[in-house]
């Protein structure tokens, strides 16, 4: 049975911190290094809920997208949810440990994930990371449908395949339109419209995209959107993430036990489809 120690050296060989954007925080929260490990729970978010389920399932070490504390804290008080969380796995002797930025542009990375789950093929990295000689690395990723699809048919495939929210997936643009090419980015990917405009691609599948730049997207080009659930276009790396370390515990027979978190944890729980129509109450011409 492997140590903390020996697992974080793995996991940083898989997603090294080094890659991590400057603003992030990745890497170990809480940990004894010598602590042994024999069960390991992957979730998108280090939430309460998240933190209870890996107390039940007797984890050693929980590891997620996420990170717990992005901008630093001056205080781990019980009384604070964020302290809450630490004061739980400190207690039952559980680990954190979060992949963020540095799993989104590995090779596997967060997009491949994301891509897998909807039975795409990937053509490369849509921003490729200048690092990687093999040109594999890099931030989102550029893929061929297996079959060209309507824009409203791509939507339901992606509702299909990708994790239950509230939310669904929202599209942008003629619903007809034929799409063969697509770029997809797990996670907030509205600052990415450069880059996918260069791609050429007919559709780009992202989350958390704002009224103005997709607005301004579809003016610039014929490009259409797709809009998805931020946790739902990150929580099919948890299962890519598992896959891999058991990978490595079988090369070490280790015999971990790796667990993925099927808890939705997306803040939208519940939608209402619109149902009034916006009709004139004020004919052109006449006075007010």
């Amino acid at each position: 049975m492997p140590v903390l120690s020996e697992v974080l050296t793995a996991l940083d060989a898989l997603w090294p911190p080094e890659r991590a954007e400057g603003w992030d925080a990745v890497g170990t929260v809480c940990g004894d290094p010598g602590a042994e490990v024999s069960r390991v729970l992957f979730a998108v978010d280090p939430v309460q809920e998240i933190v209870d389920e890996a107390v039940t399932l007797g984890a050693d070490l929980l590891v997620t997208h996420h990170p717990l504390y992005l901008r630093g804290t001056t205080t781990v008080a019980a009384s604070t949810f964020k302290g809450k969380v630490v004061h739980t796995l400190i207690k039952h002797d559980i680990a954190l440990h979060v992949a963020h930025t540095n799993a989104d542009t590995a090779d596997p990375g967060v997009s491949d994930a994301l891509a897998g789950a909807l039975d795409l093929r990937i053509v490369g990295p849509l921003v490729p990371d200048p690092s990687d000689p093999a040109g594999r690395r890099g931030l989102g990723r550029i893929c061929e449908l297996p079959h060209p699809m309507t824009l409203a048919e791509l939507a339901a495939h992606a509702a299909e395949r990708l994790p239950a929210t509230a939310q669904g997936i929202r599209a942008a643009g003629d619903p007809d339109r034929e799409i063969r090419t697509l770029a997809v980015s797990g996670g907030s990917g509205d600052s990415l419209f450069d880059d996918v405009r260069a791609a050429g691609v007919d559709a780009f599948l992202t989350a958390d995209l704002r009224h103005h730049p997709a607005s301004e997207a579809t003016q610039k080009s014929p490009l259409a959107l797709l809009d998805a659930a931020h946790w739902a276009t990150e929580w099919p790396w948890c299962e890519q993430a598992a896959a891999q370390l058991d990978a490595v515990s079988d090369r070490h027979d280790w015999g971990l036990r790796t667990h993925v978190s099927r808890t939705v944890t997306d803040p939208w729980t519940a939608h209402a489809a619109s149902t009034r129509l916006v009709t004139p109450t004020h004919t052109p011409g006449a006075p007010r």
